[in-house]
């Protein structure tokens, strides 16, 4: 694999999942044989097959090709807490090693590669392990998706300021249409696209039920992108 992108967000329900499946969607029908990642997921339901969640399974419905659940997701936690508090609980100490082996296994049947993270940027892995750690690691560049609602502004500009001085490449944003009261949604758009520093990659509206194959044409230009 030759590309991949780590997808971020402003915090806990910004719409990475949905984000990140419509880009793999994009990715596809533009040609670009594109598979998912949730590294680590915390909140996940027991099943016959294991321990299962619902955003990397979204992200295997809209890969390409089959690939294997222990790959997508290879840390699955049962409890919806933060992942350092549930990989403790859990007795399980994450490591960097066992997810780049399962990205390598992911790379032999793709192209392309979205790796969604887990909360926000600055949400812990472990005791001294960041996400951070993760995204250099697996050499990502980062694409911040940006919930739509009132305090959005700060925690867009806190998030890329972090991402840049944990020494990643914010490569673009994504605005997520979260709240559809939110007020002035047009003006915080122009404010976003004039201080974030990087390329709005497209904007996806709200969905009570989204389908990131619906949404796909949003994010189009970033396929595009992308791929070149």
């Amino acid at each position: 694999m030759s590309r991949a992108v780590y997808i971020t967000g402003t915090d806990t329900g910004a719409g990475k999942s949905v984000a990140a499946a419509t880009l793999l969607a994009a990715l596809n029908a533009n040609g670009v044989r594109t598979v998912g990642m949730k590294p680590v997921a915390s909140g996940c339901e027991r099943t016959a097959a294991g321990l299962r969640n619902a955003d990397a399974e979204l992200l295997i419905a809209h890969s390409a090709g089959a690939p294997a659940y222990a790959n997508v997701n290879p840390y699955a936690f049962a409890d919806p807490i933060a992942p350092h508090l549930a990989a403790a609980k859990a007795g399980i100490e994450i490591d960097l090693t066992r997810i780049d082996a399962a990205f390598a296994a992911l790379s032999t049947n793709a192209q392309f590669a979205v790796v969604e993270g887990v909360g926000g940027w600055m949400a812990p892995l472990g005791p001294r392990l960041m996400q951070a750690d993760l995204v250099r690691a697996l050499h990502l560049p980062v694409i911040l998706v940006v919930g739509l609602r009132l305090g959005c502004l700060n925690h867009a500009l806190l998030s890329a300021r972090a991402i840049r001085a944990d020494g990643a490449e914010l490569a673009g944003w994504i605005a997520s249409g979260v709240d559809t009261q939110m007020a002035r949604r047009e003006d915080n758009l122009a404010t976003l696209r004039e201080r974030l520093g990087a390329p709005c990659l497209g904007v996806l509206p709200y969905a009570a039920a989204p389908d990131p194959a619906v949404l796909a044409p949003h994010l189009v230009a970033a396929s595009s992108l992308l791929r070149a």
